[in-house]
């Protein structure tokens, strides 16, 4: 059996429409420079101002200073352990914290992390800071 151009062209773009392949087109930069829980990442240049970004060792970095060839970051957790040209990742989350009457009286850390040694609350929403205080409800004499 003799297999025409034709013939071998249509069963390639099939099996090309067929396959299928997971990619993680995810944004990793690397540490320049780190001192005093502050570090200086490149390679992320679509990092927006407040987001979230994940580090080695459990350390989360909040995106601040965004300049052309680098990103300021604060590390929060122990960055100690982060060394320069360790991966840094975008999570695509802006800073927030949870909320909600589970959190009265606990002690958390910026995160929202339990500091206070019980568990963590799932009876919690997520809440995003505001740089406007809430409306006051009292009248003024």
């Amino acid at each position: 059996m003799k297999l025409r151009p034709e013939e071998i062209t249509s069963i390639l773009k099939q099996r090309i429409e067929q396959y299928d392949v997971e990619t993680d087109l995810a944004e990793v930069g690397a540490v320049l420079q780190i001192g005093d829980g502050i570090a200086r990442v490149y390679g992320l240049e679509s990092a927006v101002a407040m987001e979230m970004l994940e580090l080695d060792h459990g350390v989360v970095g909040l995106a601040f200073n965004l300049e052309e060839d680098d990103v300021g970051a604060a590390l929060f957790g122990d960055w100690e352990h982060i060394g320069e040209g360790d991966a840094v990742r975008r999570t695509g989350r802006i800073a927030s914290v949870p909320v909600g009457e589970a959190l009265l009286g606990r002690v958390v850390d910026p995160l929202g992390q339990p500091l206070d040694g019980r568990a963590r609350s799932r009876r919690t929403t997520p809440g995003r800071s505001s740089s406007r205080p809430p409306a006051s409800s009292t009248a003024s004499p």
